[in-house]
C-alpha cells in the first residue's frame, strides 16, 4: 500500500509547530500582563500560587495526569519538570514586580538563548542566534543604571529554569507520559508553591476578584503556551525552539506598551526586527523531528 497520502510534508510541520509557538509566545505575555494587577493585593508568589493551582486544574481536566504505570526515570523526570515549572514562575514573578515587562523578559531569555547556542550543529543557526541576541542586548538598558539588582537576579534565575524548562518539556511531552505528564508536573509545581504562596497571599487568596483575574493568569499563561509548546516541542529540534522564543522580549515590550503603558524606543523597535529576523531564519533552517503516535 502506498504511504504518500500519509506521509508528513516537514516544512507543514515546521510551519505549525512555529504558529504554535508564536499563539503560545503572545498568551503568556498577556497573562503576565495581567497578573501585575493583583501583586498589590496577593504578592508575586501569591499570584503564581494561584496561577498553578489553576492551571493544573484546567491542564488536569483534559490530561489525566498520569503516575501508575511509567518507569522510575520518567517519574523523575516529570517530577523535575514540576520543580522547574515552580522555580521558573516564581523567580519571573519576583522579577516582574521588580521590573518593566519587556526588560525582565530580556533578561530571562538567556535560558532559551544558551539552550540554542549549547545545541546548534548547523552554522547558520549561530548567526540566528547572535542576531536574536543583539536584539535583547538593545532591548536593555545598562545593568545597574536604575535597575532593580535582586530583579535582575530574579530574571537571570528564571532564566535558567526556562532552559531547563525547555529540555524537561521535549523530555516529557516526547515521552510515554505525554500532556498528561504535563498535568502532574502542574500538581507536583503546585505543592511546592503552597507554602511560599499562602505567606505572600494571605487571606487574598479567597477574594472572588482575584481569584478571577488569577484563573484568567493561568489560562493565558500556563494553560495555553504550555500545552502549545509541548506539542511544538514534539516536533522542532530543542535549539530551534530556543531561538523561536527570542520573540518573547520583542512580544512582552509590545504588550508593554499596549496594556502596561511602557514606551518603545528606537532602539527597541530596531531589537523588534532583529529578534523577529532570527526567529524566521531559525525557522527556515529548522530540522522537523516525527511526533510521537499516540
Amino acid at each position: 500500500m502506498s504511504s504518500v497520502g500519509s506521509e508528513r510534508d516537514p516544512r507543514a510541520e515546521r510551519r505549525a509547530a512555529a504558529g504554535l509557538v508564536l499563539i503560545g509566545v503572545a498568551s503568556v505575555q498577556f497573562g503576565s500582563a495581567l497578573a501585575t494587577r493583583v501583586f498589590d493585593e496577593v504578592g508575586p508568589a501569591g499570584t503564581v500560587l494561584m496561577r498553578t493551582v489553576f492551571a493544573a486544574a484546567i491542564l488536569g481536566a483534559f490530561w489525566r495526569p498520569v503516575a501508575a504505570g511509567l518507569s522510575r526515570a520518567t517519574k523523575r523526570d516529570i517530577a523535575l519538570f514540576g520543580v522547574t515549572l515552580a522555580g521558573m514562575n516564581l523567580c519571573f514573578y519576583e522579577a516582574l514586580e521588580r521590573l518593566p515587562l519587556g526588560i525582565a523578559v530580556m533578561l530571562e531569555f538567556v535560558g532559551p538563548l544558551t539552550v540554542a547556542v549549547v545545541g546548534t550543529r548547523n552554522r547558520l543557526d549561530v548567526v540566528w542566534v547572535l542576531l536574536a541576541g543583539g536584539g535583547i542586548v538593545l532591548l536593555a538598558p545598562d545593568i545597574g543604571d536604575g535597575l532593580d539588582a535582586a530583579g535582575v537576579a530574579f530574571a537571570l534565575t528564571a532564566g535558567g529554569f526556562w532552559g531547563a524548562y525547555i529540555l524537561m518539556s521535549a523530555r516529557v511531552g516526547r515521552g510515554p507520559a505525554g500532556l498528561g505528564g504535563l498535568s502532574t508536573a502542574m500538581i507536583v509545581a503546585s505543592f511546592l508553591l503552597l507554602p511560599v504562596g499562602i505567606a505572600d497571599g494571605g487571606g487574598g487568596l479567597i477574594d472572588p476578584r482575584i481569584l478571577a483575574i488569577g484563573l484568567g493568569v493561568a489560562v493565558l499563561s500556563s494553560a495555553i503556551p504550555y500545552t502549545l509548546e509541548l506539542e511544538a516541542l514534539r516536533r522542532l529540534p530543542e535549539r530551534t525552539f530556543g531561538v523561536l522564543l527570542s520573540l518573547e522580549p520583542a512580544v512582552a515590550a509590545l504588550v508593554g506598551l499596549l496594556v502596561l503603558s511602557q514606551h518603545l524606543a528606537g532602539r527597541e523597535l530596531i531589537a523588534i526586527a532583529l529578534v523577529v529576523v532570527a526567529s524566521a531564519g531559525a525557522l527556515s533552517s529548522a530540522e522537523a523531528v516525527e511526533a510521537p503516535q499516540s
